[in-house]
């Protein structure tokens, strides 16, 4: 019997195409939610919803295509990490979007995709990592399924190093950070990149600490005290570097303290405040009060306006614009050719052009040196977290400044 194509089937079919041309990319959130490091994850998250947001108030993308944002707590744990990313596939994401939870989470994030598309050929997802900056992601360990979009440690080091090198008063370096992979890599990079820059720095000595469960850090500034350093280098964030700060302002000790992106985490200015002692420099893509950053400050007070919080990453932000950018240039979800587009792909972000390397998927960012400092009207003009403290920008680097060569062999599909 012949189909009759009646206005009702007319009907449907007008539906159906409607609900096609509003289909949604599905994007998953990965990072901590809970524990001593929930700030920092709901601070993530934050970023990244903003951005979500605005990608879909100016029509998503492939003319119409929305990006949904589902959350999930890690943990902080490998193991719960892997339990959210299945969860995660089975609700239909397609990218997850983490970095938050320490490079040992993120590691074992980017194998398990790895193994999950291998199986899944046709319903892959990519890992978009935000924080995590173990250069092992971007070198021996790389994935084609895995892009870096803060600066590696190395990168971050280098930028560190070559501002040491031009500061005769650091004379004893003791290396403190925390006992996991990234922690341990920091206190590596310390050692050479700055032994490399300063010959004559004498290395006082070394130690790692279990992550987030030190309570008091008296006991391991007592050690440092008693080797004489004049200087930490310490890769600690969150909770464990406001109580190392906190330890030190009571101890009275003051120390200067290199680390990697502690200003960017909330309570670390105020601890700087309340301690009164000590000089905590840091690095990151920028920071807030940085002078000619125009479209960052445009950014910020539009992001402060809508959240009610400070901006303070825009490499988090800018994760989500870099996916949307190579969807449309790929012209598909398909996250095999988004991945592709991605590769060597250059934005103009707020921070200046930025390329994602194809070689290894290491986004090329700018780094600048910075100090908590008091407002002094001049190097420092406006304060932060409700204290009279800001940042003060001591050295800038580009992206390819601080490029380092990688181990990278990619298996590609």
């Amino acid at each position: 019997m012949k189909a009759l194509f009646t206005p009702l089937a007319a009907a449907a079919l007008l539906c159906a195409g409607n609900a096609l041309a509003q289909d949604t990319f599905k994007i998953a959130y990965i990072d901590p939610l809970s524990g001593p490091f929930a700030n920092v994850g709901e601070l993530m998250l934050t970023h990244t919803q903003y951005a979500v947001e605005d990608i879909n108030a100016k029509g998503g993308v492939l003319k119409g295509t929305k990006l949904q944002l589902l959350q999930f707590d890690s943990k902080l744990s490998a193991q719960e990490s892997q339990s959210a990313l299945q969860a995660a596939i089975d609700q239909g994401a397609r990218a997850i979007v983490t970095g938050g939870s320490g490079s040992s989470v993120v590691t074992a994030l980017v194998q398990a995709a790895a193994r999950y598309n291998q199986r899944n050929p046709g319903k892959e997802i990519l890992v978009l990592n935000h924080s995590s900056i173990d250069p092992e992601l971007t070198g021996k360990a790389c994935s084609f399924w895995h892009f870096q979009f803060e600066a590696n440690t190395a990168m971050k080091m280098k930028a560190i190093a070559n501002y040491i090198k031009k500061q005769p008063d650091i004379k004893k370096v003791y290396l403190l950070n925390q006992d996991y992979a990234h922690g341990k890599q920091w206190a590596h990079y310390g050692r050479e990149l700055v032994g490399l820059a300063r010959p004559d720095i004498q290395f006082t000595g070394e130690a790692l600490h279990p992550i987030g469960r030190v309570k008091d850090f008296a006991p391991y500034l007592a050690k440092v005290k008693s080797t004489e350093a004049d200087s930490l280098i310490t890769g600690n964030w969150g909770q464990d570097m406001v109580l190392l700060l906190k330890a030190a302002g009571d101890a009275g000790y003051n120390l200067r303290y290199f680390n990697h992106s502690a200003g960017s985490i909330p309570g670390t200015v105020l601890a700087v405040s309340q301690a009164k002692l000590g000089q905590l420099t840091w690095v990151a893509e920028w920071h807030p009060g940085q002078a000619e950053t125009p479209k960052v400050d445009a950014l910020a007070k539009a992001y402060k306006a809508r959240t009610g919080k400070e901006f303070l990453a825009p490499r988090i932000e800018m994760t989500p614009r870099f996916l949307a950018a190579a969807i449309n240039k790929a012209q598909s979800t398909d996250p095999v050719k988004i991945a592709r587009a991605l590769e060597d792909l250059t934005i103009d972000s707020v921070v200046g052009p930025v390329r994602m390397r194809g070689d290894d998927h290491q986004l090329l960012l700018p780094q600048v040196v910075n100090t908590i400092a008091p407002v002094d009207g001049k190097a420092v003009k406006v304060g932060w977290e409700g204290t009279n403290y800001g940042f003060r920008t001591d050295a800038a680097y580009t992206g390819n400044e601080l490029a380092q060569g990688t181990d990278c062999k990619m298996a590609r599909p």
